[in-house]
């Protein structure tokens, strides 16, 4: 059975870090296209970050550029996204998703097939 099962959510202030961590069964994540998304209380889910199958190429949205950094360790079959800096506006649902199909980093987020469960990360003093 496929599954992505995220961790490393938690409670943060301001200004601190944290790392998320995406776990794959039953798939290789090298193989698919795979991101961050977030979804704020009354917000419309967002992309965050992704990885592209081909050349690992990666992508982030302008709210997190030089604050985040999106890796995955082949070994362990597990994306990672390094949270710095964090800002109460960080705070939301985080979710991992893969594309199995394009290939290509992207924040279309109807087009991902698969999705995690999620992991709460709330920035507060």
């Amino acid at each position: 059975q496929v599954q992505l099962v995220e961790s490393g959510g938690g409670l943060v202030q301001p200004g601190g870090s944290l790392r998320l961590s995406c776990t794959a069964s039953e798939f290789t994540l090298d193989y698919v296209a795979i991101g961050w998304f977030r979804q704020a209380p009354g917000k419309e889910r967002e992309g965050v970050s992704c990885i592209s199958k081909f050349d690992g190429s990666t992508y982030y949205a302008d709210s997190v550029k030089g604050r985040f950094t999106i890796s995955r360790h082949s070994a362990k079959n597990t994306l990672y996204l390094q949270m710095s800096s964090l800002k109460p506006e960080d705070t939301a649902v985080y979710y991992c998703a893969a594309d199995i199909h394009r290939g290509s980093c992207h924040f279309s987020k109807d087009e991902y097939d698969y999705w995690g469960q999620g992991t709460q990360v709330t920035v507060s003093s």
